[in-house]
């Protein structure tokens, strides 16, 4: 995700023979009727996984505000000709790219780094998500004296600082003890939670093999796999391939951001290295539509996301519908809730108001998110507990 909002092209880019929707999804707190209200209530109730989220884009508006202000007095930004705009939850695209900039200004020192990792981890929590993945990209900023594992250190103390909330980030406290309840109950909430080291496509082969390894050093951390995102319109595919064979061969599992825009060479290629997820996959051709298919792999949707940034032209027409259609494995996940002003329980929500979804099926599609975590067997075990204590409590009537 660094810089993928920052180049002109990408942010004009509209997926080919497509006229982009001129309405952005709807986000929480619109008017509703008392039946849509029941319904975004109950994706609130739904145990959820959250499958990619991005550290940086999910910072909440209240921090973004206060540490924004902090920079304007110290003369770093101007404070005014930002504030608008990060109080704003309809934000126009230009407006999204202007705060995703913001995010990687504010997040230059360790204690911001942790504040928000803690704030994200609870935010997540606090919606019923009951496993989170969160990637981010490790920094170099010699200026600030951080290196990528001090920034990564400074991460994992946010998830160790979260106060409200039972966070496990490794294997030592395995419970298959209900980490929600549905109907109001009081019980501490508990959430696992695992850590994506992101490549970013400005890196060199020798900085995103530097990741990889790290990765591999800090496995007992909560560090779980590695992410390919950035600019899609930068880099090319063979600098990040030695890196993403390292980390196959290590077996630190991966997801690739893929098909942002139309790029027939580097899609064909992501496919043929068959990682454990792909994020995203918009702007796909009728041959590639049908390899992604056939191998199976599991895909994480981000319908918000999606429509903002132009990968698609509307939710109507989101390529969400033809994979669930034919039963291909996927996740909802936010991308960017912060930026998007969104949130998973939302993206539940437009899945089941633009697709017609049951209850049921909604349910199903959170239960089968399961299946595609990278953590262990032992953790999985524990979320379809999860999952089944929310069935036999009737969520899915």
């Amino acid at each position: 995700k660094t810089g993928a909002r920052q180049n002109q092209s990408y942010k004009a880019r509209r997926a080919p023979g497509r006229r982009r929707s001129k309405t952005k999804p709807a986000a929480m707190g619109t008017h509703t009727s008392e039946a849509e209200k029941e319904m975004r209530e109950w994706c609130v109730a739904l145990p959820k996984v959250e499958l990619h989220a991005h550290l940086n884009g999910s910072v909440r508006n209240s921090t973004l505000l206060e540490l924004a202000k902090e920079l304007g007095d110290k003369g770093v930004i101007v404070f005014e000709d930002v504030k608008g705009v990060i109080m704003k939850n309809d934000r126009s695209l230009p407006e999204c790219v202007r705060l995703f900039d913001l995010f990687h200004t504010l997040t230059t020192d360790h204690d911001t780094v942790t504040r928000i990792a803690k704030e994200v981890v609870g935010d997540f929590a606090a919606e019923n998500v009951v496993y989170l993945e969160i990637r981010t990209t490790p920094k170099n900023n010699e200026a600030k004296g951080i290196t990528k594992r001090s920034y990564m250190n400074a991460v994992v103390k946010g998830l160790k600082s979260v106060e409200d909330v039972d966070v496990v980030i490794n294997d030592e406290k395995l419970s298959c003890t209900p980490m929600s309840v549905l109907g109001g109950d009081t019980k501490r909430k508990k959430i696992y939670v695992r850590l994506l080291l992101s490549i970013d496509r400005h890196e060199t082969t020798s900085a995103a093999l530097d990741t990889v390894n790290l990765a591999m050093e800090m496995k007992d951390q909560g560090v779980i796999g590695i992410d390919l995102s950035g600019n899609p319109v930068v880099g090319e595919w063979e600098t990040y391939l030695p890196a993403l064979e390292h980390a196959k061969e290590l077996g630190i599992p991966t997801t690739i951001h893929c098909g942002e825009v139309p790029n027939r060479k580097e899609i064909q290629a992501m496919l043929d290295f068959c990682p454990q997820r792909l994020g995203h996959v918009c702007c796909l051709d009728d041959e590639e539509w049908k390899k992604l298919k056939s191998s199976v792999i599991p895909v994480e949707i981000c319908l918000t996301s999606n429509v903002m940034t132009g990968g698609t032209p509307s939710l109507e027409l989101h390529h969400f519908a033809d994979l669930y259609n034919t039963k291909h494995p996927l996740s909802i996940c936010t991308d960017d809730s912060g930026l998007f002003s969104t949130s998973l329980s939302n993206e539940y929500y437009l899945a089941a108001s633009t697709f017609g979804l049951s209850k049921t099926e909604l349910f199903r599609l959170a239960q089968g998110a399961v299946e595609f975590v990278f953590a262990d067997d032992e953790v999985k075990k524990s979320l379809r507990a999860v999952f089944e204590r929310a069935a036999a409590e009737r969520l899915t009537s």
